[in-house]
């Protein structure tokens, strides 16, 4: 027999009780403290959008699995996480379609076209928003706050306007649903790495390697106030800790999880210093995604006994 297709390996093996309806239930509580800073923030429509979002991602995955025969698994949680996420990352305002249209992109064409939970390249919810934001760009970064239309903070820190480094750390701005609330956001972090379901590696390189670069480029110099309003402002604490910490799509190596967090960091530093929008974590998080294949295959360790000299 050939020995290479008969392998046994030793004890201890590792036991976890975790599942993965408890991992998500486990991310949606923490993400309950800014999903109800933004309900209280803009009102009906926030609730409106995260309703329809969910809703949107549960039946469309039931609906595929259904007629593809396929094992049915919206009791996961994963499908309606996915639909908070991105209710999380829309204006309060949009049109009903928006959520709809999305959340199809999120769970279809991202995840169940490439099979399923554990199969897909990129954050669903992330890619259904670059791709809505291309499509809609207008409807996409139309902000109100207060019933006034109005800027991001983040885009008056890009026009040279001055902005309010307290509002944005409680979340008294305009912006999606889920990023406005710094404080929220870290709390749920919080919650997060102390149930273990994720490591603060990621959230904390990308938020170093973002707050270095801006004061490298920023042309503020050692500006307090500039260099938290970067890393309150926009969908960087949203992004940082609730997506690029994705599973599926973030390296598992500890080595490849800080090379994950610099490359993150720089492209949000390049997209929101030199770029025409004053954002960028989307699009880092999803590039980043592609590039996690790569970053394995150079920080993986070898097993055991293989590839040893002889």
């Amino acid at each position: 027999m050939n020995e290479q297709l008969y392998k046994v390996s030793a004890n201890p093996h590792v036991r976890d009780k975790a599942t993965t309806h408890s991992i998500m239930l486990d991310v949606i509580i923490a993400l309950l403290p800014a999903t109800l800073f933004g309900f209280y923030n803009f009102g009906l429509p926030a609730v409106i959008t995260t309703v329809i979002s969910i809703a949107t991602c549960v039946i469309a995955e039931y609906l595929w699995q259904r007629f593809m025969g396929k094992k049915i698994t919206v009791r996961d949680m994963s499908a309606a996480l996915t639909g908070l996420l991105l209710a999380l990352n829309l204006p309060p305002e949009v049109p009903f379609w928006l959520p709809i249209l999305g959340g199809l992109f999120a769970i279809i064409v991202v995840k169940q076209v490439f099979g399923g939970l554990g199969q897909n390249f990129m954050n669903p919810a992330l890619g259904a928003r670059c791709f809505l934001l291309l499509s809609f760009t207008g409807r996409m970064t139309a902000f109100t706050y207060d019933a006034v239309t109005t800027a991001t903070p983040l885009a008056n820190l890009k026009a040279g306007q001055a902005v309010n480094i307290m509002d944005m750390f409680i979340g008294k701005t305009a912006g999606t649903i889920g990023e406005t609330s710094a404080i929220a956001l870290l709390i749920g972090g919080a919650y997060l790495v102390f149930k273990k379901v994720i490591s603060p590696r990621i959230p904390v390189v990308y938020v170093a390697t973002l707050a270095i670069f801006v004061l490298l480029f920023g042309g503020h110099g050692f500006d307090v106030n500039f260099l938290a309003a970067h890393i309150f402002g926009g969908g960087l604490l949203l992004g940082a800790i609730f997506m690029a910490t994705d599973y599926v799509t973030s390296p598992i190596t500890p080595n490849g999880q800080i090379i994950f967090g610099i490359i993150l960091g720089v492209l949000t530093g390049v997209f929101r210093i030199f770029g025409p929008s004053a954002e960028g974590v989307s699009y880092a998080i999803i590039i980043s995604n592609l590039l996690v294949p790569l970053i394995e295959k150079a920080t993986l360790p070898k097993a055991f006994g293989k590839g040893g000299k002889k």
